[in-house]
């Protein structure tokens, strides 16, 4: 692991104002760091960011990584989040975010080997496509069709893993690659359309669970804050090859539903509905790299997660995209 002091970093983190970004936000301040956040709003919402409004090592702009950026001073370490990444918001502007993945990360590479600082990227399971193998390692190539609906997305980010690796080999930039496998907790918007919010959206309004399929497709889910922990651990780690985070135990959908309808109370039943294009039928990492490099595995079970997303839910955390930002930072 690098060495670094707990009070030296000034860190940047595009898509601050997101689900996860805003987490990540949240504990790098606890942590002792400086953070300038970035995001457009696009998905984003200041809401999420409320606890850091009138912190004095938190600061954000209102900016869009298509945009070239710079900023004064030094910046230590850079975690790029900025992305829409659900099917709703991909499928509804597929130009935009190409582009995130595209221009937005070479704006923040260009911006990392400025600064020499250690380079980030978001990455995802969607890689992966519908996969061939299980459960999936980070050398598996994958199974993504280029052309098809969800190839904004998972092209996107392919293309942002190469860029991030060419500015590595060619530049020597200290970059770190991480795929993040189906992410959920607190501040996810109830409409994001991703299964497990949809789930709790539908058991709360009562009416029945859209489930696409039969149901018996899998997905591994991992709460935020141990993807967040895996995030900041492999940040400094000296890793420059791409490292699964997520959760190595699937679930069914059917089973989900289940556990969902288990926890609002009641049952609002299900309907069957087509499967989309493309949809992975098994979707679970292979966590030993992550184990073996970052001593790094999730600690927050199924259970516990959805009760702490349901509890938020209830208490009225369902953001919505953009309201006003906090200020210039």
């Amino acid at each position: 692991m690098e060495s670094w002091s707990p009070l030296a970093l000034r860190v940047v983190v595009t898509g601050a104002a997101g689900f996860i970004g805003s987490h990540l936000c949240d504990r790098l301040v606890a942590d002792g760091h400086s953070v300038l956040g970035l995001d457009n709003l696009s998905t984003g919402t200041m809401r999420n960011l409320r606890g850091l409004r009138e912190h004095a090592r938190f600061s954000f702009r209102t900016h869009d990584v298509c945009t070239e950026f710079d900023c004064a001073g030094r910046v230590d370490v850079i975690y790029n989040l900025a992305c829409p990444a659900s099917p709703k918001d991909y499928l509804e502007g597929p130009i935009r975010t190409l582009l995130a993945s595209a221009l937005g990360t070479r704006n923040m590479l260009d911006l990392a080997l400025r600064k020499a600082a250690v380079f980030l990227q978001a990455s995802t399971s969607e890689t992966y496509g519908d996969a061939r193998v299980h459960p999936q390692p980070e050398g598996y190539w994958g199974n993504v069709n280029p052309v098809g609906p969800r190839s904004v997305y998972d092209e996107g980010k392919r293309f942002a893993e190469a860029l991030t690796m060419a500015y590595n080999r060619r530049h020597g930039v200290r970059t770190r690659i991480a795929r993040l496998f189906n992410v959920y907790g607190p501040r996810m918007r109830r409409t994001d359309g991703r299964v497990l919010p949809a789930f709790l959206d539908q058991a709360l309004r009562g009416v029945p669970l859209t489930v696409f399929g039969d149901g018996s497709q899998t997905r591994s889910f991992c709460f935020v804050a141990d993807i967040v922990d895996g995030m900041v651990r492999l940040a400094a780690s000296g890793v420059c090859d791409p490292v699964n985070l997520g959760a190595d135990e699937e679930i069914t959908v059917l089973e989900l539903a289940s556990s969902v309808q288990e926890a609002v109370g009641g049952s609002s039943g299900i309907e069957h509905h087509e499967l989309p294009q493309d949809d992975p039928r098994r979707r679970c990492p292979d966590i030993s790299r992550a184990k073996r490099v970052l001593a790094w595995e999730p600690n927050v079970g199924m259970a516990e997660g959805i009760r702490a997303m349901l509890a938020s839910y209830r208490a009225g955390g369902a953001s919505t995209p953009g309201e006003e930002p906090v200020g210039d930072g």
